[in-house]
């Protein structure tokens, strides 16, 4: 299994050296960059992805749980903070675990272990996927069977996604990054933050854009790599 990529929201030093060594000594986890408060992170996330958040809740100048409202597309994450106050909120915003300062190594393997069964549940489910060759999905009070060869492309709408296939479109309840888990990935590709494509609906692509019955769809700068391997 690939390791979980993660970043540290942290303004106080030692406490984001504490975690930095913690997430060293497990050799699932790969720290992508550590910051000090929630705008810098958000900037990094425009362009990047990352698997796992370990957050602070006091941070100047944006708070943590405000930091989690803005998130659209919200990977797993891991609250660190002195205060125990918060702990309904942040469950209420589905964060894996809640660590109250100071916390053992041991406790933080708790933590980041509830992370990694995540990821072998996504992992088993796309395992799955790659043997069908449909899916039903919750569309206004009804189950929908789509299948994935008449999907051309899937968009992030806030807490909606567009599946816009080539017969009509649907609007599902629920993130992009959970619709890219229900798809085999060897037919679709993340190309953008909020783009999902079918590999064998894209028609022509620059190092920007990709072609997809039609439509053009932006490739993020992380994703470009994608285009040297088509």
């Amino acid at each position: 299994m690939s390791k979980i990529k993660c970043i540290i929201v942290e303004d106080e030093p030692l406490a984001a050296k504490i975690l930095t060594d913690y997430i060293l000594q497990v050799p699932f986890l790969e720290l992508q960059s550590t910051f000090k408060n929630a705008l810098l992170a958000t900037e990094f996330l425009r362009e990047n992805t990352t698997d796992l958040i370990f957050l602070d809740i006091h941070l100047p100048k944006l708070k943590g749980m405000a930091f989690l409202k803005t998130l659209t597309q919200r990977p797993a994450v891991i609250v660190t903070t002195a205060f125990n106050q918060y702990a309904v909120e942040g469950f209420d915003l589905n964060v894996t675990d809640y660590l109250l300062k100071p916390f053992a190594f041991e406790r933080f393997l708790i933590a980041v272990g509830k992370v990694r069964t995540a990821q072998n549940e996504i992992s088993k489910t796309n395992e799955i996927a790659e043997k069908k060759d449909f899916l039903f999905l919750n569309v206004q009070k009804k189950k929908v069977k789509i299948l994935f060869s008449e999907i051309v492309y899937i968009e992030s709408q806030r807490e909606y996604v567009k599946i816009v296939t080539t017969k009509k479109e649907y609007t599902p309840k629920m993130s992009t990054h959970e619709m890219e888990s229900l798809l085999p990935a060897n037919l679709f590709k993340r190309i953008h933050r909020s783009f999902i494509v079918s590999i064998s609906k894209i028609e022509s692509y620059t190092a920007e854009v990709i072609e997809v019955n039609g439509a053009s769809i932006p490739i993020g700068r992380e994703y470009r790599g994608f285009i040297e391997n088509l």
